[in-house]
């Protein structure tokens, strides 16, 4: 039997090993151009502020808050209330606070309150304070409004039968 040659797989051109690193060489450029152009603004948001409570009468105390600043100190102003300068809690906060008491002789109605990141000039944050007519109601908290004469008969009875009940205890122990 003579003998047959072994077959031979068909030749391949050979690859080009400088393509693969061509490609990735012009990835990475394109990705140092994108990141060269993109806006630092980019990195932090828009800064949001509040005002709680958002309702309050002359004279009361509002807390004042922004987040977001990338600063550490903050002015707040209104026709409601004096200029306030926030401040952080400590050095890494991202939130600024303070309070302010509003005007005793505040108008009624909406009071713009402006933020201002940084001081004046600084990137700005508007809301809306409603001051009501009229003080706050102070003692129960305006939960009771006026007592009938019958609450009050009732009351007095059950307190002076509370001391009377409270004597005849005291003397009963001291008699045994």
């Amino acid at each position: 039997m003579p003998a047959t040659p072994l077959a031979q797989p068909p030749a391949t051109a050979p690859r080009s090993r400088s393509a693969a690193p061509r490609r990735l060489m012009t990835a990475a450029v394109a990705a140092l151009i994108v990141t060269a152009v993109t806006p630092v603004t980019l990195a932090h948001a828009a800064p949001s502020a509040t005002v709680s409570p958002t309702t309050v009468a002359p004279g009361g105390r509002v807390a004042l808050n922004v987040e977001g600043c990338g600063t550490k100190v903050a002015r707040v102003t209104s026709t409601a209330f004096s200029e306030v300068r926030l401040s952080p809690g400590n050095l890494e906060a991202t939130n600024l606070f303070g309070n302010a008491t509003v005007f005793n002789n505040a108008s009624p109605g909406t009071h713009r309150v402006l933020f201002e990141c940084g001081g004046p000039g600084g990137e700005r944050v508007t809301v809306s304070l409603q001051v009501t007519p009229g003080a706050a109601r102070g003692g129960t908290g305006g939960s009771v409004g006026s007592m009938s004469p019958a609450q009050i008969a009732v009351g007095g009875t059950l307190a002076v039968a509370a001391l009377i009940g409270g004597v005849w205890v005291l003397r009963r122990r001291a008699a045994a």
